[in-house]
């Protein structure tokens, strides 16, 4: 750990850590084999697993941060924190298949308490930083064909995505034109409204004026008809009391002239 400080502070704090996790692991395994309740192995195993995977995040940002100070090292530094890293995923994994072990006999029980106790139950990246952690015990030969076969999986995956961004577009495409086409037939359908709102404003003024012309008609025909009646009335009195002074002759309907006789005188 000394040779480790002496490269980085952060590198030598993280071992530090790892460490303290694996001291914990084995001594809560020892502690889970004088276990006999099922469900007090179940929460045991829980914690166990929690720390195991607390160890494997420790894990890898030492991997990162060895990474980033391998431009800086000599050969034989980077060497040595490789050698460090693989002997701390090795112990790791120790414990993997030794948590496996107690979760074999115990499963059924598990099962029916409706608990699943599993390092890697997290989604497709966790499982992918398994294989990581898990390469150190392949061959070179099984890591190329790994590799490849990952390689493959990517390329397919990539094509994939290719294919859902055209179907994207084209889609995105179809919806832009269709709301164009809509956005047009709403600017006709407002114009139309628009036309009809003028035309029934322009309506109601000819209606309100036509009324006006109306009301003047009846008011100009109400008085005639009272001229009428009064001169019907004035006529009725003067054929019947033609002597009354008291209504004046209308002029063209004055009464006949008296046939008068004229003597004649001889001389």
């Amino acid at each position: 750990m000394d040779s480790i400080s002496a490269v980085s502070e952060e590198l030598a704090e993280i071992e530090g850590q790892i460490n303290d996790l694996f001291r914990a692991l084995s001594n809560g395994f020892q502690k889970l084999e004088k276990i006999k309740d099922a469900n007090r192995q179940s929460r045991q195993l829980e914690e166990l697993t929690d720390k195991m995977r607390d160890c494997k995040s420790l894990i890898k940002d030492f991997d990162r941060e060895v990474k980033s100070l391998e431009g800086g090292n000599d050969a034989n530094t980077n060497r040595m924190l490789n050698d460090r890293r693989q002997s701390m995923v090795k112990e790791l994994n120790s414990y993997v298949a030794l948590k496996k072990k107690y979760v074999t006999p115990y499963s059924s029980n598990l099962a029916s308490n409706n608990k699943r106790v599993d390092l890697f139950d997290g989604p497709a990246e966790d499982n992918m930083e398994e294989n990581v952690l898990l390469a150190s015990n392949m061959s070179n030969q099984e890591l190329m064909n790994k590799g490849n076969t990952m390689m493959d999986d990517t390329d397919q995956a990539i094509e994939r995505g290719k294919k859902i961004v055209q179907e994207t577009i084209n889609v995105g495409t179809d919806t832009s034109a269709a709301l164009k086409a809509q956005t047009d037939q709403m600017s006709r359908v407002v114009n139309e409204l628009d036309s009809i709102h003028f035309s029934l404003k322009k309506a109601s003024k000819l209606v309100k004026e036509i009324g006006r012309q109306v009301a003047t008609d009846k008011c100009i025909m109400a008085f005639l008809c009272l001229i009428v009646i009064g001169v019907i009335a004035i006529i009725i009195v003067k054929i019947v009391n033609p002597n009354n002074k008291d209504i004046r002759d209308i002029p063209g309907l004055a009464p006949p002239a008296m046939n008068r006789r004229l003597l004649w005188n001889h001389y």
